[in-house]
């Protein structure tokens, strides 16, 4: 059995990855109504990574015996009133999913849970990744949002983004 406080993150950590999909369908709905059909898409991707980040945390607690609580996920907060609001907030989401990994690695260290450090370590290459593509988007749209040429060439490159699965063995 777990260490309850890490148990606790971990069952926390189910919820905050299915407010993270439900997030970027808001930005997926905003870039759809704003005629930017690879922006839509490239956040759809997203949130169907995000769903299965959740169940992979779901199913780690399951193999584990840990009792697992689903609470209601909270709505999209975020103002989105052009089309780099969407990017930025996606950027500082994904550094605060980053804090909340970190600290379920800090309290998994704490009591020495080494298995749930290696299954963590999947989640922090995971998130250098996450932002690393965050950054690369308000990039490319500081770079070429302004011109409607780049910018209909970076839509079309967003637009080409497919969904695949996670690789993470439980």
């Amino acid at each position: 059995m777990l260490n309850q406080k890490v148990a606790d993150l971990l069952n926390q950590q189910i919820n905050k990855e299915f407010y993270s999909a439900y997030l970027y369908l808001d930005f997926s709905n905003y870039y759809e109504a704003a005629g930017l059909d690879g922006f839509a898409n490239w956040y759809k991707v997203q949130a169907q990574e995000e769903r299965d980040h959740a169940m992979l945390f779901y199913q780690y607690l399951q193999n584990n015996n840990c009792p697992v609580t689903l609470e209601a996920i909270e709505k999209p907060n975020v103002k989105l009133e052009n089309t780099m609001d969407a990017l930025k907030a996606g950027l500082v989401h994904e550094e605060y999913v980053t804090s909340l990994i970190n600290a379920i690695c800090a309290a998994a260290h704490e009591v020495n849970d080494f298995r749930t450090l290696q299954f963590l370590d999947w989640f922090i290459k995971e998130q250098g990744e996450e932002e690393t593509n965050a950054t690369d988007l308000i990039t490319k749209m500081e770079l070429f949002g302004s011109d409607p040429k780049s910018l209909y060439m970076l839509n079309s490159e967003l637009a080409a983004r497919v969904y695949t699965a996670p690789s993470l063995v439980l």
